[in-house]
């Protein structure tokens, strides 16, 4: 029995080893897998190096060029205006912003009119006495005496005579305090110096308005400035009647300017220097902030590209042949959202969007 069993699993031994010569036989025969070589599809663009504009950009705040602050140099009752006394009221060149109450004022004017009148007639015979020639244009001057008018110029004397006996009967002293008093009447009424629009009110009709208050501020919405620093680096290019394009910061309202002055003090903490803008257009509002690019000047043979695709401050991937290569260049002048570089020849095909993992020599595609 024994025997039987060592031989049954000797022949099953022997079969399984058949089994596995066979397997191994055939394992040798087949063909060995091919390494399959990755290709990454990339978009490129060619370079075409030009002179390109460096633009500055920087901002700060508008403010009417003409602006004033309105004060009073007489006292009185407020008594109107052309329009409403307040903060948005449009006034046209001329316009009254403000008249005080003059009635006592006007009628010591008057009075002192009167007084002057009185003289001219009584020093009138010792004139034509003494002085016939001058007579016919001084009464010419008496008879053409109104109190309620501006007064007029005195007569011209002819002779150093005329003069000092004028001057002796008091005439220029009076004439001169009259002139006075009318100067000082005209300031009871605060007209517009030009368009504009009263941004400040702080007086109301019927109030007392006392010598040296501040009435109010008035400004014009025509034109208008803008205060900007810029690095003295480019102190030497900013030159008055260089253009300058403004826009707001979400870049849907743009204006056109120029530089009209350059301060000639150079900002020691910031080491900056403040030029000025002059703007004019719709839309604009004194106090509104808008951001300035001007172009201080042109980098010949240069090429613009996202900052994106810059690495190690100064390199960049290119395609050569379907391999990834890497070119050194020269960053000038960084703007937001990309650089102005030297160093790519014309033709050069630049990746133009990054490609994560990427590394010289990577296998690539030109997507097209």
């Amino acid at each position: 029995m024994r025997k039987i069993i060592t031989s049954i699993l000797g022949l099953l031994i022997v079969f399984g080893a058949v089994i596995l010569a066979k397997k191994l036989a055939a394992s040798k025969n087949q063909p060995k897998p091919v390494e399959q070589k990755i290709i990454t599809p990339v978009f490129t663009e060619s370079v075409k190096n030009s002179s390109t504009p460096i633009t500055l950009t920087t901002s700060g705040n508008l403010s009417a060029k003409d602006k004033v602050e309105l004060f009073s140099e007489v006292q009185g009752i407020f008594e109107k205006s052309t329009h409403d006394f307040k903060p948005g009221s449009y006034y046209s060149k001329g316009q009254v912003l403000l008249r005080i109450n003059s009635d006592e004022h006007r009628a010591n004017l008057r009075a002192q009119k009167s007084s002057l009148y009185n003289q001219l007639v009584m020093f009138m015979p010792d004139l034509r006495l003494d002085y016939p020639d001058a007579f016919p244009k001084w009464q010419t001057y008496i008879r053409s005496f109104d109190e309620s008018k501006p007064l007029w110029p005195l007569p011209e004397t002819s002779s150093e005579k005329e003069k000092l006996f004028i001057a002796g009967k008091n005439v220029y002293t009076t004439y001169y305090n009259i002139i006075n008093v009318e100067e000082r009447l005209r300031k009871y009424t605060v007209s517009a110096p030009f368009s504009g629009v009263l941004t400040e009110a702080l007086v109301n009709p019927g109030a007392l308005v006392r010598n040296g208050q501040k009435l109010g501020e008035f400004i014009s919405t025509s034109i208008y400035e803008m205060e900007v620093n810029v690095n003295i680096d480019y102190m030497d290019l900013l030159k008055i009647g260089k253009s300058v394009k403004l826009h707001n910061l979400d870049r849907n309202n743009n204006w056109s300017g120029k530089v009209i002055r350059v301060n000639g003090r150079v900002d020691q903490a910031s080491q900056t220097i403040k030029a000025y803008i002059q703007v004019s257009g719709k839309n604009l509002k004194d106090g509104m902030y808008l951001e300035a690019d001007i172009v201080a000047k042109e980098e010949q043979n240069t090429y613009e590209i996202n900052r994106k695709l810059l690495f190690d401050e100064h390199k960049v991937f290119i395609v050569t042949d379907t391999i990834l290569d890497v070119a050194e260049i020269v960053p000038i002048y960084f703007k937001e959202k990309t650089v102005v570089v030297k160093g790519l020849a014309d033709g050069t095909q630049l990746l133009s969007k990054p490609v994560p993992g990427a590394y010289k020599g990577m296998r690539v595609a030109i997507f097209e």
